[in-house]
């Protein structure tokens, strides 16, 4: 009776483990979670980290910003990708700051500390070129540099990929 049973107990597992990796990976293909807004790492299985980054980078037009100012943020890639998560960060301290305003199609704003502080994408489609919007708070946060963590296929992502500093200058 037990040689009976050991093809259902595979059958079984087999299905757990399958239907584990479908929901987890149908998970991440509509954005990052919240677990990865620390420390901006994916959480796939077997997501391996790759470096160095030649592919993607992100940068501003501005080298400086005044509190309240809307700054754009662009994000270039020579090759296709499917995910990605974008913050602002004080220099200071890491911290997250400010909020996205603008933000394109195929991403949406997530809530890690402060709403709209987190943009991420909303679908698996290929993507290489995004432009971004962000605001800077009204209360004066010193230097900030924006951090891109970007995932090529389930099993290749960058993490924390970073732009050049822009400065604060003045109060309002």
């Amino acid at each position: 009776m037990e040689d009976g049973r050991r093809p259902q107990v595979a059958i079984i597992g087999w299905a757990c483990t399958t239907l584990c990796l479908v929901s987890s990976t149908a998970a991440f293909s509509h954005g990052a979670s919240l677990s990865a807004c620390t420390d901006m790492m994916p959480r796939h299985l077997r997501a391996q980290l790759h470096s160095p980054n030649n592919y993607v980078t992100v940068h501003t037009n501005m080298s400086f910003y005044f509190p309240g100012d809307k700054v754009p943020v662009t994000v270039r890639s020579t090759r296709d990708f499917m995910g990605f998560l974008l913050q602002a960060r004080k220099v200071s301290n890491d911290e997250i700051a400010g909020m996205f305003i603008f933000i394109p199609p195929g991403s949406k704003l997530m809530t890690c500390f402060e709403d709209g502080d987190t943009v991420t994408h909303t679908d698996k489609s290929l993507k290489r070129n995004l432009s971004f919007v962000w605001k800077a708070p009204d209360q004066p946060i010193g230097d900030i540099k924006f951090f891109i963590s970007v995932v090529q296929s389930y099993f290749v992502y960058w993490a924390k990929i970073e732009s050049a500093t822009v400065a604060q200058r003045g109060q309002n």
